[in-house]
């Protein structure tokens, strides 16, 4: 399964949208009913207001959401921003919103209010247009993300401990949402300044120190040479997890996923790494240094083997070097992490000789050689099975 990671998404970034026709004459887009079709019956009383109710609670929902009434035209708030429509809708793409035509009024206040406030720092040369445009595609991606695994858990909570139907736990979302708006907005913004920090201090900061460390072994012609981040990356791939994917109902696969990526992402955090991405039934993630890489590791092997509920997991391991773009990782040492996950047994950990003669002096990790292996793009390899030693390893609460 290592080998199909490329071909299912890992390493390919979103790329500028293109725009060839700055004026295209599009027809409103229409109103199109929820149902398959349109109502051709009559609805029975106490369904029809209840439907009405639910209408008029997202109409409230939006107004608050979208801090002001829709009284703009697409053409409109870019003349307001002082742009072109062209750029206006480059930005508009890169946050993820869909495109409109030129009688749709959709847009707010607010709406324009974000315009001036990107456009004004192009202007100012804080950031450049292609620095604007990435950063504001990972703002409307990072946020498409979060409010949809948000809007999920609120629905299947109500539908576990609420006894709802799916249909009326998103019904009643309508109604359960403003009272979270504000304290859920409170929490991104802490959060946002909490990881911009960190990041700071991780990308920049420290950057010259892991590289320094880097060096160890190196003749300087490795592929890796170039790239400015010194990890420790490693995978943890869910053992027969397509197998057991197509036993289960949606409900129990939803649930399987969500303790498989918990229970990741909290090894991760205590362990000081960074959980870089999910996939289904495989995590990505990297460490600072390889020892706290080792010890997360270590760990996500001992927390599945020990839980009823899940699998076994393949874990891989790789200290190298890389390149951060887009929230993702690239580079070598994360296709050779990649490799060596398809090559673990079950409940183990395999990592490559350069990491574990980083780690052989280090008496809280085991080290023993496999069998020469050959793979693809790296040629013949030497594995290298990684277990505990002395200590009792990542301690979680």
């Amino acid at each position: 399964m290592a080998d199909g990671r490329q071909e299912r998404g890992h390493g390919e970034g979103p790329t500028a949208a293109t725009d060839p026709d700055p004026t295209p004459k599009t027809a409103p887009l229409p109103r199109l009913s929820p149902t398959a079709g349109p109502e051709t019956r009559a609805l029975p009383m106490a369904q029809a207001l209840a439907r009405e109710a639910v209408k008029e609670s997202a109409k409230d929902l939006e107004r608050r959401l979208l801090g002001a009434e829709r009284t703009m035209r697409r053409r409109e708030v870019a003349a307001g921003a002082g742009i072109s429509l062209l750029s206006a809708r480059k930005l508009w793409r890169a946050m993820g919103f869909p495109n409109l035509g030129d009688d749709d009024v959709a847009f707010t206040q607010v709406d324009l209010d974000a315009l001036v406030t990107i456009v004004d720092k192009v202007r100012s040369e804080a950031l450049t247009e292609e620095a604007a445009i990435s950063i504001t595609r990972a703002i409307g991606q990072m946020t498409d993300r979060m409010v949809v695994w948000q809007v999920e858990a609120l629905v299947e909570d109500m539908v576990q401990n609420q006894g709802l139907s799916d249909p009326e736990a998103r019904r009643k979302l309508v109604k359960l949402l403003p009272e979270l708006i504000d304290p859920l907005e409170k929490i991104l913004l802490y959060s946002w300044r909490r990881q911009l920090n960190s990041a700071v201090h991780r990308l920049g900061v420290r950057a010259e120190t892991g590289l320094a460390s880097s060096e160890a072994g190196r003749d300087g012609s490795e592929d890796d040479a170039p790239l400015p981040l010194a990890r420790a990356v490693g995978f943890a791939d869910l053992v027969s997890y397509t197998s057991l994917s197509r036993r289960m109902n949606e409900r129990t696969l939803a649930q399987l996923v969500q303790r498989f990526e918990n229970k990741c992402a909290e090894v991760i955090s205590v362990g000081g790494g960074r959980l870089v991405k999910t996939i289904g039934d495989e995590v990505l993630f990297v460490a600072e240094t390889p020892q706290a890489g080792a010890q997360i590791s270590l760990s996500l092997a001992r927390e599945f083997a020990a839980d009823e509920l899940l699998p076994d997991t393949r874990v891989s391991l790789v200290w190298g070097r890389i390149l951060s773009r887009l929230g993702d990782i690239y580079g070598p040492t994360v296709n050779l992490a990649a490799r060596l996950t398809s090559l673990a047994e079950p409940g183990t950990v395999l990592t490559d000789s350069l990491t574990a003669a980083t780690l052989a002096d280090d008496p809280r990790f085991v080290l023993t050689p496999r069998e020469t292996t050959s793979v693809r793009g790296f040629g013949d390899i030497n594995p290298v099975l990684l277990s505990p030693g002395e200590g009792a390893g990542l301690v979680l609460d």
